[in-house]
């Protein structure tokens, strides 16, 4: 916590500023203003001009506002490295996705048009399609996926100013399918970081962009996406409805490709959720059926199904059911197969769920301090989500010291990762 500026403050009063007609003269959120006032955060340098304006001071004199000493001279080899205020730029990602939710809505209701312009975007999108398969595997390597959104806005930004031109009806659905394929690792992105709201919205765009791109497997996919949210909060019943038209619409898309099964993957968890065994089981086996595909079965990007995963998802689901010896069969042998860190979790903590249903802190103890180290390492909102939804069952076993020094480590990270 830092010290009030109370300087900072009184200039801003003496301007005739509220915090509120502030934050709105410098385009910012209300909560940022605060931040600067309390010493919480510090104004980024982009935006110190304008704050300099507002209050009528100089560069210089804003930097005594705010309490910053000048620079100690140093070796010209040397860089003083700022860590940026990760608030605020939680903000500004926060109101150019809003801004992004809109354009893009309105930019899709457009018809296509013709013209010059259009010839250029034709070749644009090629190199559109590149850069975004590029993205998702610097998603798929990236330890801390936050640290790509950046990235992902910035192409959004471009893809919707395309949009805005004029294009041939096929380059439009070329560049709808690259807005859909975006919005969801922008989903992705945000699912990570537990935003569930902001993923939403992200798929709900995709589904809509992959319509007018008249791409049946795109539209599956993000309308799975869609649907795994509310698996993932155990809303079940509202998932449902949802997978059952990704389904339709995979049946239509292209047979070669993994769709089907993935949604078939998704349906079984949600069948798990609902405790119908029969109709979860049924699931888990055409979802199996996508390791007779040949040829390339997915694209790596938003379509990433190949069943490698099916022993760790089979596991998940008799977890739910309760059917324990089945459960841990499919999770050991997920474990001698080749994870990322966060699908090592998942097993870890279902691992983790078996021992409190047998009432074994040791079992517990073992699997959930492993996904404690995760989360701690990835800053990953759904392995944290994890340990959230282990909590609650850890109650009959407290008594154990062990749980609960568990219990409170959990807490503390949720809690962190919630501020």
């Amino acid at each position: 916590m830092g010290d009030r500026r109370t300087a900072f403050v009184a200039r801003r009063e003496a301007m005739g500023y509220t915090q509120e007609t502030f934050a709105a003269e410098l385009k910012v959120e209300f909560s940022t203003v605060g931040r600067w006032e309390r010493g919480e955060a510090t104004p980024q340098p982009f935006r110190r001009p304008r704050i300099a304006k507002a209050l009528g001071v100089t560069l210089q004199e804003l930097g005594t506002l705010l309490g910053q000493a000048p620079a100690p001279a140093r070796c010209p080899a040397t860089v003083a490295v700022v860590p940026p205020d990760l608030a605020e730029a939680d903000d500004m990602n926060r109101r150019d996705l809003l801004r992004l939710f809109s354009a893009t809505g309105a930019l899709l209701a457009l018809p296509p048009a013709t013209g010059d312009v259009a010839r250029a975007a034709a070749a644009g999108a090629e190199e559109f399609a590149v850069f975004a398969s590029h993205l998702w595997r610097v998603y798929g390597l990236a330890s801390n996926k936050s640290q790509v959104l950046p990235l992902v806005r910035t192409q959004l930004d471009v893809l919707t100013d395309a949009l805005r031109q004029s294009q041939t009806p096929a380059t439009r659905q070329r560049l709808c399918r690259l807005t859909a394929d975006l919005f969801q690792l922008a989903g992705e992105i945000y699912f990570d970081g537990d935003r569930y709201t902001n993923a939403a919205h992200c798929y709900a765009l995709a589904a809509d962009a992959s319509k007018e791109a008249g791409a049946p497997d795109l539209w599956a996919c993000a309308l799975t996406r869609h649907a795994f949210i509310a698996v993932y909060e155990r809303h079940f019943i509202d998932a449902r409805p949802l997978l059952d038209l990704a389904a339709n619409l995979a049946s239509r898309g292209d047979t070669g490709l993994s769709t089907r099964h993935w949604v078939a993957a998704v349906q079984a968890e949600t069948f798990a959720g609902l405790g119908d065994l029969d109709a979860c089981q049924h699931a888990l086996d055409t979802a199996a059926e996508v390791q007779h595909l040949t040829g390339r079965v997915h694209n790596g990007g938003w379509l990433r199904f190949d069943g490698s995963r099916l022993a760790e998802e089979r596991g998940t689901c008799y977890v739910t059911l309760g059917r324990l010896e089945l459960a841990e069969a499919a999770l050991a042998d997920a474990l001698n197969g080749a994870l990322t860190a966060r699908r090592k979790a998942g097993v870890l903590t279902d691992l983790a769920m078996i021992g409190v249903h047998r009432a074994d802190p040791d079992q517990v103890i073992t699997y959930a301090d492993a996904v404690l180290a995760t989360a701690r390492q990835t800053g990953s909102g759904v392995v944290a989500r994890k340990l959230r939804g282990l909590q609650p069952y850890l109650a009959p076993l407290l008594a154990d010291q062990n749980i609960q020094r568990l219990d409170a480590e959990i807490a503390g990270l949720v809690s962190g990762h919630a501020a």
